[in-house]
């Protein structure tokens, strides 16, 4: 049976850590560039009936925030900034 030494167990450890941390950070604010918001917003709208007013104003809440939920609907509250952005009226701003 193989052993394996102090550094290997302590370098899958270090790397299991770093993949944690990277995936618990996935989707938070700021985690964007702006020239990624337009990926992630067609991604965003693409299972809705009003895909153009969604793509803009996502754009528009990407680039505010640097942040866009995931999934095609819901999971605004990865997002505070993207979720309590609102319109005159109260309602969500961004989709």
């Amino acid at each position: 049976m193989a052993r394996l030494s102090w550094s290997s167990i302590a370098l899958v450890l270090f790397l299991s850590v770093v993949f944690a941390v990277e995936v618990a950070n996935a989707g938070g604010e700021g985690s964007l560039k702006p020239e990624q918001c337009e990926s992630a917003c067609n991604y965003r709208c693409s299972a809705t009936s009003h895909r153009n007013p969604c793509i803009e104003f996502c754009n528009m809440c990407c680039k505010k925030c640097l942040c866009v939920p995931s999934g095609t609907y819901g999971h605004k509250e990865e997002c505070p900034c993207y979720n309590n952005w609102k319109t005159k009226e109260g309602t969500p701003k961004c989709p």
